[in-house]
């Protein structure tokens, strides 16, 4: 068994009575882990008939989500695909209780490195606006990507601080999840270095940066909206008491429901999620999102996808394009941002002043659609992942490359070579 800090269990034998010897027996047995399919590419039945491991029992709380024991699950080419997640099952429980609805205005505050932010996107379907923040921008870097990978269209990725946004956004969102950075002691068996970290003085350091951080993201909330607040701490100084402390200083709020996953009582390592409703109230809009054109570059990516797509995704009035020709398709409602912004919806290519090169996000997100496609098989798959260079047949041109009818992004056939277009930073190392 792991060796944790005494002090931790001290706290830990004082709250839970007769239930500690179960708590600490959960400590001989290894981490628990967890699959979520993404239903914006499929479903999880689909996903079981074709998944290249075996899959466990689903997870209770999350529909789309089974136990795994295999040991690399992430350098599996479904994976790159973005047909699943890996999450550990307890961590799935806080996003399903925002009850995220398609074309809502919905903020992930602390989002890194993006498990709850697909969660949202997957109960949105892709419609609405989903904003997801990271003040650390390295961390945000990390959420971006799975953001593509995912194939998230109606996400913008931005890293600020919550007091820069709330500045921006009040009363502006329908609904909030704020996952809290916290001290982690429902992580100490994923993730051991966290262990040595852990102290009382770092609990409470972590209590009142979350008060911070709830504070503001109350500011943003439209009247009538809700927020989730989880953490993966079983600190009540993080968990329930800094809820009643919120409800203090809040009145407008009222708790609708609250969850302890303790890991000798459910199947997952453990986490904490709260649900607050902010009574009825106004709500404020935003500036919109103002669109630059450019009717030369728009002219361009319109000649490439009449060519590329059997169904073009729909672009009137929402392709923006930047100085440097990057071109962006922005979801309908987007708000001004004015914020370090990472992603803004889904990256369609970049106009050279002559030509069109479609950007990999844009295979992620709308590659089923193409008319030009190439399938691989498993092994194919990998050395097109690995950069490699391919044979193909058929004409000449941009395809979407694929496994079992996925995309793991685009390339570009000639003379029966497929030169490869995978990003180099996203490349498998093996």
């Amino acid at each position: 068994m792991i060796q944790l800090p005494e002090k931790f269990l001290q706290r830990m034998q004082q709250r839970l009575g007769d239930r500690y010897p179960a708590f600490l027996a959960s400590y001989k047995r290894p981490p628990l882990k967890g699959l979520r399919v993404n239903p914006l590419k499929l479903t999880a039945e689909e996903f079981a008939a074709l998944a290249p491991f075996p899959l466990g029992e689903r997870v209770a709380w999350e529909k789309t989500a089974f136990y795994i024991t295999e040991e690399k699950p992430g350098g599996d080419v479904c994976h790159f695909a973005g047909l699943y997640y890996l999450q550990e099952p307890s961590a799935m429980c806080a996003a399903p209780l925002l009850g995220a609805e398609a074309g809502e205005r919905v903020l992930d505050l602390c989002a890194a490195p993006g498990g709850k932010t697909s969660q949202l996107a997957a109960a949105m379907r892709g419609e609405g606006i989903l904003i997801s923040n990271e003040i650390d921008f390295g961390r945000a870097k990390v959420l971006s990507q799975n953001v593509e990978r995912m194939g998230i269209p109606n996400c913008a990725v931005v890293s600020a601080s919550p007091e820069t946004l709330s500045a921006r956004f009040p009363g502006f969102f329908d609904k909030i999840l704020v996952d809290a950075p916290c001290s982690g002691e429902g992580m100490f068996k994923k993730e051991p270095n966290a262990i040595p970290e852990w102290s009382e003085e770092n609990v409470a350091r972590c209590a009142v940066r979350q008060s911070g951080i709830l504070d503001e993201a109350a500011k943003m909330l439209r009247g009538g909206g809700k927020l989730v607040y989880s953490t993966c701490t079983f600190s009540e100084e993080e968990d329930e008491w800094q809820i009643e402390a919120f409800l203090r200083r809040h009145p407008e709020f009222s708790l609708r429901s609250m969850h302890k996953l303790y890991p000798h009582e459910v199947r997952g390592e453990g986490h904490f999620a709260a649900l607050l409703e902010k009574e009825e109230g106004e709500s404020c809009a935003a500036r919109p999102f103002r669109i630059q054109k450019n009717a030369a570059a728009e002219r361009a990516f319109c000649g490439f996808a009449e060519e590329f797509f059997v169904e073009p995704p729909r672009t009137e009035g929402r392709i923006h394009t930047l100085a440097d020709g990057r071109m962006y398709l922005v979801p309908d409602g987007m708000p001004e941002l004015n914020v370090r912004l990472l992603r803004l919806g889904v990256e369609l290519g970049e106009w050279d002043g002559k030509n069109f090169k479609p950007a990999h996000a844009l295979a992620m997100a709308f590659g089923t659609l193409a008319k030009k496609k190439i399938s691989l098989s498993r092994e194919e798959a990998k050395t097109y992942l690995r950069g490699e260079t391919l044979t193909c047949d058929g004409e000449s041109g941009w395809v979407a490359v694929c496994v079992d009818g996925f995309p793991l992004g685009l390339g570009k056939a000639s003379g029966g070579i497929l030169k490869n277009h995978y990003p180099k930073g996203l490349r498998l190392r093996q």
